[in-house]
């Protein structure tokens, strides 16, 4: 029995991230850290601007690229006037000499116009990654997002109608969570065909609004187990229609690492995840195959996240009927059971 990996194929494009952190944000989350994220604490955007101009220059002399330029940590819709087009311009002639293949940007769903998204087309920008965190309108209000789920719908199909690539950014574990809020935001997504999602679980940040909500006792986060699970168990949901997963979990930083007082923030987490996400395909394959299984061939490609985290699943793998020597990692493309 051979069989693929249902995650789709990733994108080619090598990203270039611009952060603005706070820029343009029309007020700031409970849950917000970008300046824990990036440590820094504001967005000097000519000091940005002039900075990405001579990266951007270093770059093409050294005949690196093509790169996708990414605007992310602010709300890039919502920006001073004049300054997304003063970065798309920028990007537009970097483009023309084949540095830049693309442009996205990320804002919030409740700072777009179909107009305005029109014109910053116009002037070469591909893809919206709107962060959505929820639909659910107690989780919404909950976490001060400032507008509701048939707001978060509509800005979704407001970036579809545009031309422009989607991509959705959900926040599970938010206050106001309840169980299957999650897996039902996830399902929302998947129906939206989004090209890409990224799955941040909610933490608690030092000197966020959240973090004295914890401190008070009025907000629970997820354990690291517990995002594991919701996880694995929204993998299969996107990658069924298609989405690519392109994050789980924030990236470690060290300004944020230090400042995270609970939640479920581990390094391996994404790996975790997707090792479980694809251990449930294994054990549906076993289960057709309908017997005792001899060998699993599986694509060196995933030898670094199969077993998960300090092989993690290997006991799991046992119960299936899979001894250690029965599992082999090969040059392929698909995995292969008998």
């Amino acid at each position: 029995m051979r069989f693929p990996h249902p995650e789709p194929s990733p994108a080619s494009a090598r990203i270039w991230p611009v952060f603005l952190p706070f820029a343009g944000c029309p007020y700031r989350c409970v849950f917000c850290a970008q300046d824990k994220q990036t440590g820094r604490d504001h967005a000097d955007l000519g000091v940005a601007l002039d900075d990405l101009e001579t990266d951007l220059r270093s770059a093409l002399k050294q005949g690196r690229g093509p790169y996708e330029l990414a605007f992310y940590g602010g709300t890039f819709t919502a920006l001073p006037e004049s300054w997304p087009e003063r970065f798309l311009a920028l990007a537009g002639r970097f483009r023309e000499h084949g540095l830049v293949n693309r442009v996205r940007c990320s804002t919030r769903p409740d700072c777009l116009a179909a107009d305005n998204l029109k014109h910053l087309s116009d002037l070469g920008l591909d893809m919206v990654e709107l962060g959505i965190q929820s639909f659910d309108d107690d989780a919404l209000r909950a976490s001060g997002r400032g507008y509701s789920g048939a707001v978060a719908l509509a800005a979704c199909e407001t970036v579809r109608v545009s031309g422009l690539a989607l991509g959705i950014q959900l926040l599970p574990g938010l206050p106001g969570d309840r169980p299957d809020l999650f897996q039902a935001d996830v399902r929302a997504a998947a129906g939206l065909a989004p090209e890409t999602a990224r799955l941040y679980p909610c933490l608690v940040v030092r000197g966020t609004p959240l973090a004295e909500l914890w401190e008070r006792g009025g907000y629970t986060p997820w354990t690291t187990d517990c995002a594991v699970r919701e996880l694995a168990e929204a993998l299969p949901v996107l990658w069924a229609e298609g989405v690519r997963v392109i994050r789980l979990g924030l990236a470690p930083e060290p300004t944020l690492d230090q400042n995270v007082l609970a939640g479920p923030h581990h390094p391996a987490l994404g790996q975790s995840a997707r090792a479980r996400a694809l251990l449930e395909v294994v054990r549906v394959k076993v289960r057709e195959l309908g017997c005792r299984p001899s060998v699993l061939e599986v694509p060196r490609r995933y030898s670094g996240e199969f077993y998960g985290h300090a092989r993690e699943l290997a006991a799991d793998y046992f119960e299936l009927g899979f001894t250690r020597d029965s599992i082999r990692f090969v040059e392929a493309e698909r995995f292969s059971l008998e």
